[in-house]
């Protein structure tokens, strides 16, 4: 490799060759993201490639290095209408972060990342079994289960808000973004989480 190939050490990382910031979609920059939750952030990936072509396919827990737009993408596609459709659902994604932008002047990707930590539950319920009889017991949830719940009820709400309506999916996506990062309780997945968290402090 030449001299004038090596990379530069003084460079940060996630810039290019002129020194602008990496951006997802050629916009939204992605080297300034904060984190409020110390326990999933590792498990909050922001690159700025969303679409990795299915590479970590197969590839146990490679989920997490994947971004967290594509993640939520993926998320977006799994019912039944819409299975397969990746480039439609991208499209979704990014009209939905302009939607944000307009409405928040922020960045939709910080905008996203709240969202996540504000869905995520920390308590769940699970059935033991003594004597044949099923008793609920709470259970602190792994930080990798809560960003895949996250996801979960982001998409959940995304899906029931669109469907056979007159709101479209990316303004729903938007609404849900907008709701969980602002902690609103009326939010569908603020208010799954809730209600998981209740039933779990129900049965402790």
């Amino acid at each position: 490799m030449a001299a004038e190939d090596q990379p530069d050490p003084d460079k940060p990382a996630g810039t290019d060759e002129e020194g602008a910031a990496a951006q997802l979609f050629g916009e939204w920059d992605i080297t300034n993201i904060e984190y409020d939750d110390p326990s999933t952030e590792r498990y909050i990936t922001v690159t700025p490639v969303a679409h990795t072509m299915g590479r970590h396919a197969g590839k146990q827990f490679q989920k997490s290095e994947i971004s967290i737009v594509e993640r939520l993408a993926n998320r977006l596609m799994q019912t039944e209408e819409n299975t397969g459709k990746k480039q439609q659902t991208m499209q979704i994604v990014r009209d939905a972060f302009e939607d944000i932008h307009e409405r928040t002047e922020e960045n939709p990707i910080q905008v996203l990342v709240q969202a996540v930590e504000h869905s995520a539950p920390r308590e769940e319920t699970v059935r033991l079994k003594y004597g044949g009889i099923s008793v609920p017991k709470a259970v602190d949830v792994a930080p990798q289960r809560r960003v895949d719940q996250a996801l979960k009820f982001i998409a959940e709400g995304v899906h029931s808000s669109s469907f056979k309506t007159t709101t479209s999916a990316s303004d729903a996506l938007a609404d849900q973004l907008v709701g969980a990062a602002n902690y609103d309780v009326q939010t569908y997945a603020v208010n799954q989480k809730e209600e998981k968290e209740r039933v779990a402090a129900a049965a402790r």
